[in-house]
């Protein structure tokens, strides 16, 4: 169910600490006693990817935080006790927000953005699209069931270092054009399995690869999420993922050549482009509380924070060892409407 990337995916995964830890136990204790409460509606199917508007910095933003848009919102579907109905409740969920986060992946300087959502199902067909970003649920949902299988295509836009770079250093080495990647997504969602009958655990796959000739890579992300509500008007969930690099993508993003040392001043690294490898491990939480009492419709306050580590060849990149951060703090919140 889970990677707030919506509104804020806060990235499709992992964020760790101890911080985090208290919240997710209290999480997965609190259900348990707010059982009777909760409504018989089925939580987020899994989707993946990240948010974007037309702008350069706001692309590079969403696409890059790599957040969870199903640890957001819970999609509305609610069994009702029309037996002709085949197909699970068609609904439309609207999120408008903020969200702070690094600049760049990599970046210890930070920015406040404007962020916005829309997510829906119609006739057992979900999709999700967040600005130039769009996945779709080629595999229909039945009323009521609980196992779900996911399968469908996505598209993103990554706009990692295309928009106003502070560190003069890393914007001597030249703005990275907004890459465009396709790909698919697969998964599995079971409801009902710990502390209700509305709780949710999800698995899934997303693969992409870059058709515009940026980075001319592929990503693969592998990600675990849980969620369940409280009561009837209150959500948590919390997701983990970890986000795989081709060889391209660390060569465009992270390495460093001769010509980019001398603008720059960055010592050389031809590192991260040596092979594919893991780059970035995420942990989040988020939840949602609804202003109209009932979770499956009207107005809805929505937040949550995303932890990310970038690790191996890419953490030992200049960019991020010698004038960023390896540690990759994200925090959103907003208000959303789903009818």
């Amino acid at each position: 169910m889970p990677n707030l990337t919506v509104l804020f995916r806060l990235a499709r995964p992992a964020r760790s600490l101890p911080p985090l830890a208290v919240f997710i136990l209290a999480g997965l204790a609190a259900p348990a006693a707010a059982e009777d409460a909760a409504l018989p509606y089925d939580l987020p199917a899994s989707a993946d990817t990240t948010l974007a508007t037309g702008e350069d910095e706001q692309a590079a933003y969403f696409q890059n935080t790599e957040i969870d848009e199903n640890i957001l919102l819970p999609p509305a579907r609610p069994q009702d006790d029309d037996p002709e109905r085949k197909w699970s409740r068609d609904y439309f969920a609207v999120a408008v927000g903020v969200l702070n986060t690094p600049k760049y992946s990599g970046s210890d300087d930070r920015r406040t953005l404007p962020a916005f959502y829309f997510r829906g199902r119609v006739s057992g067909f979900s999709f999700s699209t967040r600005g130039t970003n769009l996945v779709v649920d080629l595999i229909r949902q039945r009323r009521g069931q609980k196992t779900d299988f996911k399968f469908g295509p996505t598209i993103s836009l990554r706009g990692d270092r295309s928009g106003k770079i502070d560190d003069p250093q890393v914007a001597a080495l030249g703005k990275r054009k907004v890459a465009v990647e396709l790909g698919l997504f697969a998964g599995v969602t079971q409801t009902g399995v710990l502390t209700s009958k509305y709780d949710q655990i999800g698995f899934r796959m997303s693969a992409s690869k870059d058709v515009s000739g940026r980075h001319g890579s592929w990503t693969a992300s592998p990600t675990i999420d849980y969620g369940t509500p409280l009561s009837k008007r209150a959500y948590i969930g919390v997701s983990a993922s970890v986000n795989f690099y081709g060889k391209g993508f660390g060569r465009y993003y992270y390495d460093i050549d001769a010509e980019d040392s001398a603008a720059s001043g960055l010592p050389v690294y031809d590192g991260a482009g040596r092979k594919a490898t893991a780059g970035k491990y995420t942990l989040g939480i988020a939840g949602a509380y609804s202003l109209s009492g009932d979770l499956r419709k009207g107005f809805t306050l929505i937040g949550g924070a995303q932890y990310g580590r970038i690790a191996s060849r890419f953490a030992k990149s200049p960019i991020v060892a010698d004038v960023g951060s390896a540690d990759q703090w994200l925090f959103g919140g907003g208000l959303a409407y789903q009818f």
